[in-house]
């Protein structure tokens, strides 16, 4: 691709010397235009957009500095060739303050002109280049940081995060979750008079006119589940502000989709929740709502009218006990007893195996969490609930699947009672995690913390955890530190200071021995989803 160049000279010859003697197509140009003195040139340079423009310095009416100062001022893009005599230093001296790219002097060479036009052009190339990859990496990480916010949404709605996790986690997403009251609206989206099953043009224009819609406000959180279902998180101060916000919004949704798109759309609205833990109960509650609204329209049956009533014959606490204090051989008769006696109900009822699966996950998450293991490793299950429940026909599947989760946790906590040093462990980690941030945090404070001698922790912490008490430290700031260059603009130092190292320089030491790529590297490479 060639490069547009323009020319400002005011003595005749010089100019037209250059412009005919110059091979301007071999030095990656198109020569587009020429003026005698800058009044005449800006306007011409102003239509045509050259990419260099070689001008004189001394010319009458307007000079080659005036020329200068103006187009850097409307056109900074613009790279500038300068050709001055050897009595106009002082001139060239100002040029260089303007900015000028080259300085070139008279009588011009025309083959020392090519030679700067080709240096020129290389360095136009490579710019252009540099911004095309900043583009890209700009791209990427407004993808990656929607991809998190939707991972965070994902787990929000789905109660598999705490309230203290969640309100640390938006901070970090620049997501303000913070309210007296939360609201959740599932939307469906179904396509009607269309020959084909599925209809990738119409699923992404509802999508689009669902977030133009929601826009930037920031009472309102939308997270894309898939193609076929959109959920928006609404929060605010006062319950009867939430519900009209949530109902004027699904009445302009509705009206866009029903003119602009094949689709129709089930709605299901959850009631406000006080609490963010609470969230997932507004989610189940829209889910409910929204099937019900289905099965009203002769899809599955009608609804059953006794889901609020063997609703309240369940009794939470029966898998908390069990996951406390039960064995595996015991699950048939929880089963029985907790279960079974909700089958007919729960096979026909949206509602009812909703909160009884939701029931089970979510307390054996907070279960695990209490005993310090990893939710997604132990109950995968929890990051496609929905999927779980739509599978779902018969009662042996309700078992099998309620038998997984949580035979999975109990084998975890007998793994973890046979462990003298669980709690131990668990309460040192607890510290180091709260206080990683602090530069003179040491092995002898944690020991003091849960009552062993230095040399007594250090040798449990490595035989219990597999790694010394350093790089567990290390790790930990190492996981904050990659958070930080992910979802903030903090500066590296910065960031060495929040997580604990006073010398930054250390800091990028111990992160490229960690992670192979020093912290710079690392906030411009692309996270994989």
């Amino acid at each position: 691709m060639l490069h547009k160049i323009f020319l400002v000279e005011d003595e005749i010859i010089a100019r037209e010397g250059i412009r005919d003697n110059v091979d301007w197509t071999a030095a990656g140009f198109e020569f587009c235009g020429e003026a005698p003195d800058g009044e005449i040139a800006l306007p011409l340079i102003e239509t045509t957009q050259p990419d260099v423009l070689i001008t004189d310095i001394k010319m009458p009416f307007m000079d080659g500095l005036q020329l200068c100062k103006i187009v850097r001022e409307r056109m900074p893009q613009v790279k500038v060739i300068i050709l001055s005599g050897h009595d106009e230093f002082n001139y060239a001296q100002e040029a260089v303050k303007l900015g000028v790219t080259e300085y070139l002097l008279k009588p011009v060479g025309v083959r020392d002109l090519h030679n700067l036009l080709k240096k020129v052009a290389l360095k136009i190339e490579q710019e252009k280049a540099e911004e095309e990859q900043l583009q890209q990496l700009k791209e990427q990480i407004a993808e990656n940081r929607a991809t998190l916010r939707e991972r965070f949404l994902l787990k929000l709605v789905m109660g598999a995060i705490s309230s203290s996790e969640a309100i640390e986690k938006s901070q970090m997403l620049e997501m303000d979750i913070v309210a007296k009251y939360y609201l959740v609206i599932i939307i469906k989206v179904e396509l009607h008079g269309c020959t084909e099953g599925f209809d990738y043009y119409e699923y992404q224009q509802v999508q689009q006119i669902v977030s133009r819609l929601v826009g930037n406000n920031p009472d309102v959180f939308l997270l894309k589940k898939d193609m076929e279902e959109l959920v928006l998180i609404l929060k605010g101060h006062y319950v009867e502000y939430l519900e009209e916000e949530g109902y004027f919004l699904l009445e302009l949704i509705t009206h866009e989709i029903n003119s602009k798109t094949k689709c129709t759309l089930t709605v299901g609205v959850g009631h406000p929740k006080k609490r963010i833990g609470d969230i997932y109960q507004s989610f189940v509650e829209a889910l409910a709502n929204a099937q019900n609204v289905i099965e009203e329209k002769g899809r599955l049956g009608p609804a059953s009218e006794v889901d609020k009533t063997e609703l309240l014959k369940l009794d939470k606490s029966v898998i908390e006990n069990y996951l406390r204090c039960g064995t595996k051989d015991e699950f048939n008769d929880l089963f029985n007893a907790y279960i079974q006696p909700f089958s007919e109900t729960a096979l026909r009822s949206y509602l009812i195996k909703n909160y009884i699966f939701v029931d089970v996950v979510l307390t054996t998450a907070k279960f695990v969490k209490e005993l310090n293991g990893s939710i997604d490793q132990i109950i995968p299950e929890i990051n496609h609930i929905e999927t779980l429940l739509m599978n779902i026909k018969t009662m042996d599947q309700i078992r099998e699947q309620a038998q997984k989760i949580l035979v999975s946790v109990l084998e975890f906590r007998d793994s973890q009672a046979n462990n003298q040093y669980v709690e131990m462990i668990h309460q040192a980690k607890e510290y180091i995690d709260a206080h990683y941030s602090d530069p003179d945090i040491s092995l002898s404070e944690v020991a003091a913390r849960v009552s062993l001698s230095p040399s007594h922790f250090s040798a449990v912490f490595s035989q219990e955890t597999g790694e010394t008490f350093k790089e567990y430290l290390t790790q930990i700031r190492i996981k904050k530190a990659k958070e930080l260059l992910r979802t903030t603009t903090l500066k590296t130092f910065e960031i060495s200071y929040q997580i604990g190292y006073n010398d930054p320089h250390y800091f990028s030491h111990v992160f490229k021995k960690n992670t192979n790529v020093s912290p710079k590297k690392f906030r411009l490479q692309v996270q994989t989803a």
